[in-house]
């Protein structure tokens, strides 16, 4: 296990890209962000690694795993994958611009 604050290249395996929606802008207002993270990444990894990649203090993490849902196109049934979302609460004063690149 790498120490924290040293950034890793299995960190950028955990956290997969923000994510970007209305409810995510509100939420920035409480000082949270929100990540699409890998289907393995457990809380700890979760918080590890946004700590390292954005050099900020990570008070909780909650996650979500939103089931895919089936649709048809072209008259074809198919699936749409699974996808796990991590809420990261920071610690006051902290903040991350997800607009920018890593």
């Amino acid at each position: 296990m790498a120490k924290s604050g040293t950034v890793d290249a299995r960190h950028y395996d955990v956290i997969l890209a923000p994510h970007i929606t209305e409810k995510a802008t509100l939420l920035s207002e409480h000082n949270a962000v929100v990540f699409k993270v890998s289907d393995e990444a457990t809380k700890p990894q979760i918080k590890e690694a946004v700590e390292a990649l954005f050099d900020v203090k990570v008070t909780g993490v909650n996650t979500i795993v939103t089931k895919g849902k089936t649709k048809r196109w072209k008259g074809r049934p198919y699936k749409r994958t699974d996808v796990k979302k991590a809420v990261v609460t920071l610690q006051e004063g902290d903040s991350i611009d997800i607009t920018s690149g890593i």
